[in-house]
């Protein structure tokens, strides 16, 4: 068996370092380049950050590798675009605390890596010999590079540069009996001979600021100014010795915290002296060195001072340059030019691998004899289950292992959150930071308020800190816009937790009622908020509630706003575990779930799953009285969709008789089952009594279209419409228009197209699967005697099989017997009967058939108990002009 650390794509990454390499090299091999310019913007930083665990580290290290040696650059990434020369010079430093980084050791590094060009940097030794004698008295450098780990194959060579910069100086400063002392003796001579003959100093390094700080005390402070000499330096090399530094800082969120910036401020200093070297650095977070809001914190902040990192700041998007205007360390402003802050963005978010890079890392990173040793379908779990995060995958492998030791390791085996992830997510935020994560982790999406209330903290500061972490993510169009990594969200919900501030479950429990009610007051404090509000809310308020065994409180009202308007917008992010796949309901807060979610869905399902699982939550008796009488209206609709007349009559008495809610709508189920069944002049008589609440309108549509009368009946839908739109309910206008286009398309082929299209329009953005099939009905219907319909009645019959809504599939066949009749295809139009004939069985739908008949000039072989609102003749009349008139209009050729 093989191991591999697997390096996966990252393409876009090394393109972004590519092309600000390419920008680097064009800017300080440009004539105007002054490296002693420590005004102008700085543009020589690229950040790479990203939630902990996310690959940072990897990139990095590849990086250094790839620039180092282009035999180690992955091939997908493709030769570089920038000139040979000058040479690149990466330089890799782990600011990790755990790596014993420090500034001493940062600077030291960067030193050492110059060490290689065997040639004495004399500007920057002199000031390093100075300090080190005073801050490591009697402590040989050399040996403090062997103890600190510093070994390289140049660490021996740089004390002996630094001993040649000293002597050198010693000859140009004529100081007798300097040269070949001890290397005390003559630091601190060329020191003094510096400080007193400043002339002779300049012409010695040519460095003009070199007096300056050899007069400063040599402190840590001191030192982070040296690497100003550094660059000068590296400025004033030979073209053959030319080399551009790319310095790659990595773990940069160990520099410290938003109130100890002090080893940040040094960095920054180096970064800022050094502008003939870029600097890529990775971390958890963005860079804040573009937020003037720091200054005081740090010596160069605001986006004047770093254009190229200031564009998640919405204000430097649009204000000019000077107006915003950060501060260097004398107080004054970095020099810049008018205009508008550069859109480009360096601050790089570090995405998840897709599913194709977590499974050829996952392939490579385990392999046996050449192939993969974790199965394909074992890669598909922990793939889904990772959520593109790399430190998942890497702990997924290790758990692998380690159970493959005894067995074979299953795919329930990778059901599992690792405490690795709690301790990677926790380590760098405050405790109040914790808090705030821990009550954001029980939200799908959340904003500072709702996150700030749900932990009950007296101040948004902490929020506002922790949406700045990588690991929250940003969707600006979203009701909230933030949400956590999936892979972190499940770890701090699901993971053990022992870190010392870790929550009870009475804690757990607390916030979320915390963030149930604050939910709720958004709701209903929100003028306007509109059904994304309410969709949004309910999503997240049924999942708080099931989960953790809430009342359902504002729910309640929340359930029936949502049903109201009859748009089904789906639920499942708040779905509970299917109850026919043997999970019981327990609570109020389940059965409502599973109430709504069943809605929703059954706009995707055959009515008889849909019967199912309301007979589950009706069963259950959960929900309090005005719910349940939701539940088994829906019920009873489904069950009429399906042909159960009597179960769906009980059903629509119960309610009716309850006088909730739904009651009206109750009563027009019992009006449509009376239709149904044939018999007009009850549901005539009952339909007059429902008003707008029991939609008279469009259920006295439905009872004289059958009897020919389209134009009645369109007129009826038109009103009906119209009463949707003044009471503002977009399922029920949308219904209307579909059926008002159904009985048109009878009559007026040409003006059923606009409303056809209309309907079309109106049901943008509604999931109304019985409307849309009515539609697409309709379009049959004016296109009856055409060629090609009959492929479409075959389809459009498949489709309404598969949503078992007896309803449109009779309606279907209607249309194909009146497309036949209209063609005078007897044996096709003897089969649409047919197919009406069994659709009827049941006792609904017998008036189909007459009017089958009808249309072919026939009377039914045998009398059905269809009543009529007036006699048979009559409606026997309408429906056979409507045919022969429709074979007119397509004899003429006006089609």
């Amino acid at each position: 068996m093989g191991t591999d650390e697997a390096f996966t794509n990252r393409q876009g990454q090394w393109q972004a370092v590519a092309d600000a390499l390419t920008g680097h090299l064009a800017a300080v091999t440009a004539p105007g380049f002054d490296v002693q310019d420590l005004e102008a913007a700085r543009r020589n930083v690229l950040v790479f950050h990203g939630v902990g665990g996310i690959g940072k580290s990897t990139l990095s290290r590849k990086l250094e590798a790839a620039l180092a040696d282009t035999a180690l650059r992955p091939a997908q990434w493709g030769e570089p675009t920038w000139p040979a020369s000058p040479r690149l010079l990466p330089v890799r430093i782990d600011l990790a605390r755990s790596a014993g980084g420090d500034f001493e050791r940062l600077v030291l590094t960067l030193r050492l890596a110059l060490a290689g060009l065997d040639r004495a940097l004399p500007a920057f030794d002199i000031a390093l010999v100075r300090y080190w004698e005073h801050n490591h008295p009697g402590e040989p450098l050399e040996e403090y590079l062997r103890r600190a780990g510093l070994v390289s194959r140049f660490a021996k060579a740089l004390p002996g540069q630094v001993q040649s910069a000293l002597s050198e100086a010693a000859q140009a400063l004529a100081l007798p009996g300097a040269v070949g002392s001890a290397v005390g003796h003559v630091a601190g001579a060329v020191v003094r001979a510096v400080r007193e003959r400043r002339t002779t100093a300049r012409a010695l390094a040519g460095c003009p600021r070199l007096a300056d700080l050899l007069e400063a005390e040599p402190d840590l402070d001191a030192l982070s100014f040296y690497p100003h000499l550094l660059a000068y330096e590296i400025d004033r090399l030979p073209a053959k010795d030319a080399v551009v530094p790319v310095v790659l800082l990595d773990t940069f969120e160990d520099t410290g915290d938003r109130t100890n910036r002090d080893l940040e401020r040094l960095i920054q200093r180096v970064v800022w002296l050094m502008p003939n070297a870029l600097f890529v650095i990775t971390g958890r977070s963005r860079l804040q060195w573009a937020d003037s809001a720091l200054q005081g914190h740090l010596d160069y902040t605001g986006p004047a001072a770093w254009p190229q990192l200031a564009a998640h700041i919405p204000a430097a998007r649009t204000t000019p340059v000077t107006a915003l205007a950060g501060t260097g360390p004398d107080g004054t402003a970095p020099s810049a030019v008018p205009g508008p802050v550069p859109v480009a963005d360096r601050q790089i978010l570090i995405g998840d691998f897709s599913p194709e890079d977590c499974d050829d890392y996952l392939a490579r990173r385990l392999t046996t004899n050449g192939q993969p040793l974790i199965g394909n379908e074992l890669r598909q779990v922990i793939t889904a289950r990772s959520h593109g995060l790399p430190l998942f995958l890497d702990l997924a492998v290790m758990r692998f292992l380690e159970i493959r030791r005894t067995r074979t390791p299953e795919p329930a085996d990778f059901d599992h959150d690792f405490p690795a992830l709690i301790a990677r997510t926790l380590q760098d935020l405050t405790p109040d930071e914790r808090h705030v994560l821990r009550a954001a982790s029980l939200l799908d999406a959340f904003d500072v308020p709702l996150a700030t209330t749900a932990a009950a903290m007296t101040h948004q500061a902490p929020a506002l800190r922790l949406i700045e972490r990588p690991f929250v993510r940003e969707n600006p169009l979203a009701p909230w816009p933030y949400h956590l990594h999936g892979v972190v969200r499940s770890a701090v919900r699901r993971a053990d937790d022992q870190s010392d501030d870790r929550w009870s479950d009475q804690d757990w429990a607390s916030a979320a009622l915390r963030a149930f009610d604050a939910l709720g007051r958004q709701w209903t404090g929100t003028p306007g908020g509109g059904r994304r509000l309410l969709v949004a809310c309910l999503r997240q308020g049924l999942a708080l509630a099931r989960n953790h065994r809430l009342g359902l409180g504002w729910l309640t009202d929340a359930a029936w706003t949502y049903v109201s308007d009859s748009v089904w917008e789906p639920l499942a992010p708040a779905a509970a575990a299917d109850p026919g796949g043997g999970q019981a309901l327990a609570t109020a807060a389940d059965a409502l779930v599973e109430l709504l979610s069943t809605l929703a869905r059954r706009q995707h399902e055959h009515r008889s799953r849909t019967v199912q699982r309301l007979s589950t939550v009706t069963a259950a008796g959960l929900l309090p009285d005005d719910l349940q009488h939701m539940a088994v209206y829906y019920l009873a609709k489904a069950q009429r969709d399906l042909g159960h007349r009597l179960d769906s009559r009980r059903g629509m008495q119960l309610v009716a008789d309850g006088g909730g809610r739904l009651a009206p709508a109750a009563r027009r189920g019992l009006v449509h089952l009376a239709r149904l069944a044939g018999d007009f002049p009850a549901a005539h008589q009952a339909a007059q009594g429902l008003g707008w609440k029991g939609r008279q309108r469009r259920v006295e549509g439905d009872i004289l279209w059958p009897h020919g009368d389209m134009a009645a009946a369109a007129d009826a839908y038109l009103a009906a419409r119209t009463q949707a739109e003044q009471h503002g309910v977009a399922g029920e206008r949308a219904t209307s228009q579909a059926q008002r286009a159904f009985v048109l398309a009878f009559t007026d082929p040409e003006a059923a197209a606009d409303e056809i299209d209309l309907a079309e329009q109106l049901l943008t953005g509604l999931d109304l699967r019985a409307t849309a099939l009515t539609v697409r009905t309709a379009a049959i219907v004016r296109d009856a005697g055409l060629d090609g319909v009959d492929d479409r009645i075959q389809v459009l019959r498949t489709e309404t099989a598969a949503a078992g809504i007896v309803a449109a599939q009779a309606a279907l066949e209607l249309a194909a017997a009146f497309h036949h009749a209209v063609r005078g295809d007897d044996a096709a139009h003897a089969a649409a009967q047919a197919r009406l004939r069994d659709l009827a069985r049941g006792g609904d739908y017998a008036h189909y058939t007459d009017i089958a008949h009808f249309m072919a000039g026939q009377h039914p072989d045998t009398s059905t108990a269809v009543r009529w609102l007036d006699a048979e003749e009559p409606v026997h009349t309408r429906w056979r002009a409507l045919v022969t008139t429709r074979q007119a209009h397509l004899n003429t050729g006006t089609r």
